[in-house]
């Protein structure tokens, strides 16, 4: 028996959903963190891990979530549709994380995850325009102007010694985000083309590729960890894999169905926000007042940036319906469902 466990949810319980779920991938690089440390893991491998133990945990999630309905185009034609999609997610899905778990080993975990989800978005609205002609308003100009400015401080202003920001680790947090944009790009046109949606379906291609692309290069540079320490190193894989990927994968759609995407896309900032509070309290890092202040600075207008992307006209974050219902499944239900009129542009789906 399949249900559909999303369309069922109350608004306010889709919200918390999608805030756990963000908190829960905020976790993911602290557990990376101290994997470095307790198992001899590098970034390939855990990536390995995470892929494989999350798809292993989602398949079992996967026959109780309802599918979206099939278009009318032939068989052979959706195969290939499916198999282009699943190589694209799968291969910014695999850079995104290779190189955000590269970029917490390098410049540590709060640093890293900041410029990866703060330059996320600034990266998609430069590139949206020459790619799918949408065209931020003059509010997300600002936004953008204001976004580079915080990476400009929190990058330039790190200082030296403990707590210092290294370019390398920017470098590496900067190549992430352009996976995570080429993944949202992809998806944002799937859905202006009127693909039906089936983002777990996607999340599942995704980390089916990762997991195969992964695979030799974790074979090569080490795949076991190491025996001292390895039954802390087993439970941080395990969860990895189960909490950060599985559960808040889950909980991300079903919240999804009843939340408008820019509520979503607002709420994720809750994931650097709870890395950084891991990273000082827990990890010990030390943030200088530059680091804070670009920190700051960028998730402010991060948020302002995905406010007046909501509130733009057509052909940018609202398209005309075309019969399908865009990444998320659902458009979301503030108030009220979506219909065939107008349609949000559903939150990209956070890998």
């Amino acid at each position: 028996m399949r249900y559909a466990l999303s369309p069922a949810l109350p608004r306010r319980r889709g919200l918390l959903f999608v805030a756990i779920a963000a908190t829960a991938w905020g976790t993911a690089g602290a557990a990376a963190a101290l994997l470095f440390e307790s198992s001899g893991l590098g970034p390939v491998a855990l990536t390995f891990w995470r892929s494989a133990g999350g798809l292993a945990l989602l398949l079992l999630v996967r026959p109780l979530v309802r599918r979206p309905c099939r278009t009318g185009r032939g068989p052979g034609e959706r195969l290939r549709r499916r198999a282009a999609h699943a190589a694209v997610l799968g291969a910014g899905f695999t850079l995104f994380q290779v190189a955000y778990f590269a970029a917490v080993a390098a410049t540590g975990l709060a640093v890293a995850t900041v410029v990866t989800l703060g330059a996320g978005p600034v990266l998609i609205a430069l590139a949206a325009r020459p790619l799918l002609g949408e065209r931020p308003g003059p509010g997300g100009v600002l936004a953008l102007f204001g976004a580079l400015a915080g990476l400009a401080v929190l990058t330039l202003g790190g200082g030296s010694g403990a707590g210092a920001v290294r370019p390398s680790g920017v470098g590496l947090a900067l190549l992430s985000a352009a996976g995570y944009t080429a993944v949202t790009l992809h998806s944002r046109r799937r859905g202006r083309d009127g693909t039906a949606a089936d983002p777990l379906g996607a999340t599942l291609s995704s980390l089916t590729v990762g997991t195969v692309c992964t695979l030799p290069f974790a074979l090569a540079s080490g795949i076991v960890p190491r025996a001292d320490g390895l039954a802390p190193s087993l439970a941080l894989l395990l969860y990895l894999a189960a909490v950060p990927t599985a559960l808040a994968y889950a909980l991300y759609f079903a919240g999804l169905a009843v939340v408008r995407a820019a509520t979503a896309s607002v709420i994720t900032l809750i994931e650097p926000v709870t890395a950084t509070a891991i990273a000082v309290l827990l990890l010990g890092e030390r943030l200088t007042p530059a680091v804070l202040a670009g920190t700051a600075v960028l998730l402010t207008a991060v948020t302002a940036l995905v406010v007046a992307e909501s509130r733009s006209g057509p052909g940018v974050a609202r398209q005309v319906g075309r019969g399908g219902r865009g990444l998320a499944g659902a458009a979301g239900r503030d108030g009220g469902a979506v219909d065939g009129g107008h349609r949000e542009d559903a939150a990209p789906v956070r890998e």
